[in-house]
């Protein structure tokens, strides 16, 4: 018998495993062929410290030592810029954000693409950097099978049973047994702590779509910062020569392997042209991913208050990586019965308890 088995093999899985494998006998299972496949292989693959709700943040800065001396980190930094009529929506932005308003020089320089008659208005935060993502996924999965835990891959869970001794669950052609379950499921959360017999905290998938592009004007994109529109209504990053445009959609999907709305596509990629100078080409592909969010739009992490060998790992709504070092932690030292580094606030404001009142 595990003491272990974690459902969901994404970058919350995989973390939350690997933290786990060096007191506890772990096996974690994916239903799809290859690990990350889901939202973790769709990611933006940045971190930005100021980037959501307070416990998130709380995280972003707990996490940050770890990729950074990880060397998953490389420097991007991250602009807003805003037209003449998004002065409120821009100062809101500039709060809410902690970035440094620059002047439209400024913001040329650092994307040259960039309409001058459009760019009433910009921001800066050096301190936004991407993150190497697949070395991330990889090395956590290293350290899982280095402590003895094993990966299954290609094996959808199809039935879960509880009882006296802990949990059976049925996943391809195998039945295994552990004491404790952790569900990292991501889209499927919810769906998963149904099956499990437990019920579901409202955790709910939203797309968002992609387009990757050729550079505009044959410009070379390494050292541009991601750029957004105010209100994240589009936001624009390079990626290895080419430039990932996204209209920053949210919409509430069932769980599923994602494709791209094209009339929402469409429309964030007008939304980005209207602030560039260069003409938009035709895509070179276009994908969409998913984002969970629970009720709150925080993680949520740790025992079940009726389940308390039921473990959520889940909720990440798109800050899975950049939140990972410090969650899996967390869910290890709630799984385990230890103390948490991190404050007693952000801890609660975390914990599923709080979506049980």
């Amino acid at each position: 018998m595990n003491d272990i088995i974690i459902i969901g093999g994404g970058i919350a899985g995989l973390s939350a495993a690997a933290r786990l494998s060096a007191d506890a006998t772990v096996t974690l299972i994916e239903a799809e062929k290859a690990l990350g496949y889901h939202a973790s292989g769709r990611s933006a693959a940045l971190i930005e410290q100021n980037y959501g709700a307070p416990s998130v943040q709380a995280l972003n800065r707990a996490s940050v030592s770890y990729l950074r001396d990880g060397g998953y980190l490389s420097p991007r930094g991250l602009m807003i810029v805003a037209d003449e009529h998004e002065e409120d929506a821009f100062n809101a932005d500039v709060t809410v954000m902690g970035v440094d308003p620059i002047t439209q020089a400024e913001a040329m320089a650092f994307v040259p693409i960039l309409d001058p008659a459009k760019i009433a208005f910009a921001a800066y935060h050096e301190d936004a950097q991407d993150i190497d993502t697949d070395r991330l996924l990889q090395d956590f999965a290293r350290v899982l099978r280095g402590n003895g835990g094993t990966i299954l891959t290609g094996q959808r869970v199809q039935a879960i049973r509880h009882d006296t001794s802990g949990w059976e669950v049925d996943a391809g052609t195998q039945t295994l047994r552990a004491k404790m379950l952790v569900n990292a499921a991501g889209a499927w959360a919810d769906e998963l702590a149904t099956m499990a017999g437990i019920a579901p905290l409202g955790i709910t998938p939203h797309r968002r779509s992609m387009a990757r592009i050729a550079t505009p004007g044959g410009h070379d994109p390494a050292r541009w910062p991601m750029f957004f529109g105010v209100g994240e209504t589009w936001y624009a990053k390079p990626d290895a020569g080419a430039l990932l445009i996204s209209p920053a959609d949210e919409d509430p999907v069932p769980p599923q392997d994602a494709w791209p709305d094209d009339m929402v596509l469409a429309e964030g990629l007008d939304r980005y042209q209207n602030m560039v100078a260069e003409p938009l080409t035709r895509p070179i592909a276009t994908w969409a991913g998913l984002r969970s969010f629970a009720p709150d739009r925080t993680l949520v992490l740790g025992p079940d208050p009726a389940q308390p060998d039921f473990i959520w790992c889940a909720g990440q709504g798109g800050y899975g990586f950049q939140t990972c070092a410090a969650a899996s932690q967390l869910v290890a030292d709630l799984t385990l019965g230890r103390a948490s580094k991190l404050d007693a606030q952000t801890v609660a404001a975390l914990r599923p308890d709080r979506l049980r009142l």
